[in-house]
């Protein structure tokens, strides 16, 4: 429990910025108001605006939260803060299959533009996967920036994993291949790799994610497959707009927030999901393993609307 407490704290920390321009102004919003209105919605959308969680998401929160208040003849609109952060967990729930990869023989891609954490966040997962007892290769398909393979391989020998490739300038595709054939070779639970992440050259991306795709059909057809793209939560609506991008060339199925520290804008972990219909699998907020955790709506919902000396009686609460 200690792990995870202290995880809440540091994800109530991190996400400090939003709360103070989303939670205070809705605060003021609900005691500020008599009778529910169009104003009162209003001023409520505003807010969620200007949170960083996007007009998208932002209206079906409002869309959902009329409707509630509507069925439960609702007239108090401080009664309306329960239901608005209830509508927003259920926004942000990733679903029963989330995390399907991890119980059956399946390979991860792990996409993502240089600087965002994504060679990390690779190292974390193969860590986190082999805690639970999982068989891991990983795969170091990223050649194009010189310090991955050796920033992975270093990871690989932390976790106790197998890694494949790291030569720079190596042919990914080729890359993923060998990391195949060794997984197949060792009977690994999951084959995880890292590739590369270059947006500016769109074309070379869809070309290389292609040929990898062709490879893993041919080569691993029964494995799982799972796309994961790591973005970094400073970056705010950038960071919706590379995951709209790496969306038209991969068949994503889950995003990585990376960087949820003081900085982070942390409502665009709602925006990509209404936007892009793509669930926030995992959330990150420091260096360590364990900085890394699945994510769970309703702790990010509670981290964003409670300060951190709530996150005791939060962590009981959960």
């Amino acid at each position: 429990m200690g792990e995870k407490k202290g995880f809440f704290k540091r994800l109530a920390d991190g996400l400090a910025k939003t709360r103070n321009n989303i939670a205070a102004g809705i605060d003021a919003v609900f005691s500020g108001f008599s009778r529910i209105d169009d104003e009162f919605y209003e001023e409520i959308e505003e807010i969620l605006v200007m949170g960083d969680l996007g007009v998208k998401a932002t209206q079906e929160i409002i869309e959902n939260l009329k409707a509630r208040v509507k069925e439960e003849h609702i007239k108090d609109p401080a009664a309306c803060r329960e239901l608005l952060i209830n509508s927003m967990k259920e926004q942000m729930q990733a679903g029963e299959t989330a995390y399907r990869f991890e119980e059956e023989c399946s390979v991860v891609l792990v996409i993502g533009v240089n600087g965002v954490g994504k060679t990390t966040t690779v190292g974390k997962l193969a860590g986190k996967l082999k805690e639970q007892g999982k068989k891991v290769v990983l795969g170091a398909a990223d050649t194009f920036r010189a310090a991955a393979g050796g920033q992975l391989s270093e990871w690989a020998s932390r976790a106790g994993v197998e890694m494949i490739g790291g030569q720079e300038g190596a042919d990914p595709a080729s890359v993923v291949y060998d990391a195949v054939a060794a997984a197949k070779a060792r009977n690994a639970d999951v084959l995880l790799c890292d590739t590369a992440g270059r947006l500016h050259n769109k074309k070379n991306l869809m070309e290389e994610l292609k040929k990898i795709n062709r490879i893993l059909e041919r080569e691993y057809a029964q494995a799982y497959r799972e796309t994961l793209v790591v973005l970094d939560a400073t970056t705010g609506q950038n960071a919706l707009n590379q995951a709209k991008q790496f969306s038209e060339v991969a068949d994503i199925t889950g995003i990585v927030l990376t960087k949820m520290d003081g900085t982070a804008k942390g409502g665009i972990a709602v925006a990509i999901q209404s936007e892009l219909g793509i669930p926030v699998k995992y959330i990150g907020v420091g260096e360590s393993i364990d900085d890394l955790q699945k994510f769970d709506a309703d702790q990010f919902i509670n981290a964003l609307f409670h300060r951190p000396e709530d996150a005791e009686s939060e962590e009981n609460r959960c």
